[in-house]
C-alpha cells in the first residue's frame, strides 16, 4: 500500500488514496509500467515533473512531486513532498522491506581508497566465513556471483533491490563504497549503517560541488547522521579525519601512520614484493603495495576489529588478499622485466601517491614513464595540476586522452599542458590516441623501466561523444609488451 510505503516521508499534502495497491517505483518515466509510482526528481540534465503526464499515460497509479502539476486526473494519487530525492530514497527503502536493517551495511567514503578498501573488506569477511556482499566502482556481488556495476554508488531504488536480493540470499555483511555524490542525492539516505570508513579528501568533483568546502561538507553530513550504535572510523592523518566525526554521534575510532590512534601502524619495508609493516605492535607482510595502500589496510583492519573479529586471525587473513582490479595492477614483460602499473588515479593526490610509491620502489636507473590523461565533462580545474603532478616524479610523460565524454579531446589536452613548466616540456609530449600513447610509451623503455598507465584503472572503455568503445588498459599495455619482446 502506498501508505506504508510513504512512511517517515515529509508530506505537504495529499489529494486520492494511499490506500492503492503500489507494484514498481520508479524515477524514469520510460521505465513505468501499470501499477508503478513515479517520483518526480529534479536532476542535473532534467526535471521528472515535466514526465508526470508520461508516467500517467504508462500505468502509473500514484505520483510523488515537489509541486502539483497543472493537470489533476481524479483516478490518480497525488502526494506532494518537500524534496523528491529524500522521499525516494525513503520509499525504497519502505518499499523492499528495510533491507539494510536485515544486513550489516560498512560504507567507506573518501576522494581515494574507496575500491580499494572496500573489496578488501568483502575478501576479508568472505575469507573469515562470512556471505557477502559488495557494492563497488569496479563491480557488485552478492557471495560469488557478479552483478556489473554503472555507478559507484546506485540510485536508491536499484540499491534497495539490491540490498534486499543480498538479505534475500542470506548475506551477513554489505560492504559499499558511498560517493559524495550519492551522499549529496540521498541515494543512501534511510539505509542503516552498521560502520562508516573516512579515507581521505583531496582535490576532486568541483565540478559537481563547486567549491572544496561544499565538497567536505556533503562527506561529513553522512557522519553527522550516524547513530549512536555505529562505529565512525577516520583517518587521523588527514588533516580533515578528525573534523570529519567531530558532530557524529557514533563510536569515534581512528588509523594513522604517523599519530597516535586506536589502529597504529608503521611501515618497516616497502617494496615490489609487499609492504613489511606493523599493526598495532604485530609485526606483519601483505601483498599490497605502498604507502596510500598501508592507509586502506589499516582502515580495513579496524573495520574488522571494531566488528568484533579476532585481531591474529584478521592479520594472518588480510596478509593473504590482493587489492581491487585496477588498483596499483601490475604485469612485467617477459624478457626486458619492463614493470607495467595500471592505475585509476584521476585526481591530482591519487596520482601523488602512485608516484611516489613508484619512485621509492624503483632501483639504479629506472625510468618512470608515465602516461595520463583527464576525463571530460568533469573537474577541469585538477588538469593542469594532474600534468604539473606527473611531470614532477617522471622522466618522461605522455598526456594522452581519457574518457572525453562530449569535450573536445584536444581541449582537454591544452588544458592539461597549462600544468607543464618550461622545464619540463623537454620530457612531456602529447598524443590525443591513447593506444597510441601506451605504445609509444612502452617503445621509450629500456631493461626495467617502469610504465604508469593512469586514470581509467578498471574501466574496459573508453566515452567517447556519449559512445562506449571496447578500451582495456592492461590489456594494452599487454599487448604492448608483447610486440616488444618481439
Amino acid at each position: 500500500m502506498l501508505k506504508e510505503i510513504l512512511y517517515k516521508v515529509n508530506i505537504r499534502a495529499v489529494s486520492g488514496n494511499t490506500a492503492v495497491e503500489i507494484k514498481n517505483l520508479q524515477t524514469d518515466s520510460r521505465l513505468v509500467t501499470p501499477g508503478t509510482c513515479f517520483i518526480a526528481i529534479k536532476g542535473t540534465l532534467s526535471d521528472g515533473h515535466h514526465f508526470v503526464e508520461d508516467a500517467i499515460a504508462k500505468g502509473a497509479v500514484a505520483v510523488v512531486v515537489e509541486h502539483l502539476p497543472e493537470i489533476i486526473h481524479e483516478h490518480i494519487t497525488y502526494v506532494e513532498v518537500v524534496e523528491s530525492d529524500v522521499a525516494v530514497a525513503l520509499m525504497s527503502h519502505n518499499f523492499y522491506g528495510e533491507p539494510s536493517r536485515q544486513l550489516k551495511v560498512i560504507g567507506v567514503t573518501g576522494t581515494n581508497g574507496k575500491t580499494t578498501i572496500a573489496t578488501l573488506l568483502w575478501k576479508l569477511f568472505t575469507s573469515l566465513g562470512y556471505k557477502c556482499g559488495l557494492i563497488s566502482t569496479v563491480q557488485n556481488q552478492i557471495g560469488n556471483e557478479i552483478i556489473p556495476s554503472t555507478h559507484t554508488t546506485p540510485d536508491a531504488i536499484h540499491l534497495n533491490a539490491l540490498l534486499k536480493r543480498m538479505a534475500d540470499e542470506q548475506c551477513t555483511y554489505v560492504f559499499m563504497e558511498c560517493s559524495s555524490h550519492a551522499i549529496h542525492q540521498h541515494r543512501i539516505t534511510g539505509i542503516d549503517f552498521a560502520a562508516a570508513v573516512f579515507s581521505n579528501i583531496t582535490h576532486d568533483h568541483l565540478d559537481y560541488h563547486k567549491t572544496f568546502d561544499e565538497y567536505i561538507r556533503v562527506k561529513k553530513s553522512w557522519f553527522d547522521a550516524l547513530p549512536k550504535s555505529a562505529i565512525a572510523l577516520s583517518n587521523a592523518d588527514d588533516k580533515r579525519g578528525v573534523v570529519m566525526l567531530q558532530n557524529t554521534a557514533a563510536k569515534k575510532c581512528f588509523y594513522s601512520l604517523k599519530t597516535l590512534a586506536d589502529f597504529k601502524g608503521k611501515i618497516l619495508e616497502n617494496g615490489l614484493t609487499g609492504l613489511h609493516m606493523t599493526v598495532n605492535d604485530l609485526e606483519v607482510h601483505f601483498k599490497l603495495i605502498g604507502e596510500f595502500n598501508a592507509y586502506n589496510l589499516l582502515a580495513v583492519y579496524g573495520v574488522a576489529v571494531c566488528l568484533g573479529e579476532d585481531k591474529y586471525e584478521v592479520l594472518k587473513t588480510l596478509s593473504t588478499l590482493t587489492g581491487a582490479e585496477g588498483r596499483f595492477d601490475y604485469s612485467i614483460s617477459y624478457h626486458k622485466n619492463v614493470v607495467g602499473i595500471v592505475d585509476y588515479a584521476h585526481t591530482p593526490d591519487a596520482l601523488l601517491n602512485v608516484l611516489v610509491t613508484i619512485k621509492n620502489l624503483r632501483q639504479g636507473e629506472q625510468k618512470i614513464i608515465t602516461v595520463v590523461g583527464c576525463g571530460g565533462n568533469r573537474d577541469n580545474a585538477k588538469r593542469p595540476l594532474m600534468a604539473e603532478v606527473a611531470c614532477q616524479y617522471s622522466d618522461k610523460v605522455i598526456l594522452t586522452s581519457d574518457n572525453p565524454r562530449n569535450e573536445d579531446p584536444l581541449e582537454i589536452l591544452k588544458q592539461m599542458e597549462a600544468g607543464v613548466n618550461v622545464v619540463s616540456r623537454k620530457k612531456c609530449i602529447t598524443i590525443s590516441d591513447r593506444k597510441e600513447a601506451i605504445k609509444t610509451a612502452v617503445s621509450f623503455s629500456e631493461k626495467e623501466d617502469i610504465v604508469l598507465v593512469a586514470g581509467k584503472g578498471h574501466e574496459k572503455y573508453q566515452e567517447i561523444k556519449g559512445v562506449k568503445y571496447d578500451f582495456d588498459d592492461k590489456k594494452v599495455l599487454n599487448d604492448m609488451f608483447e610486440l616488444l619482446e618481439k
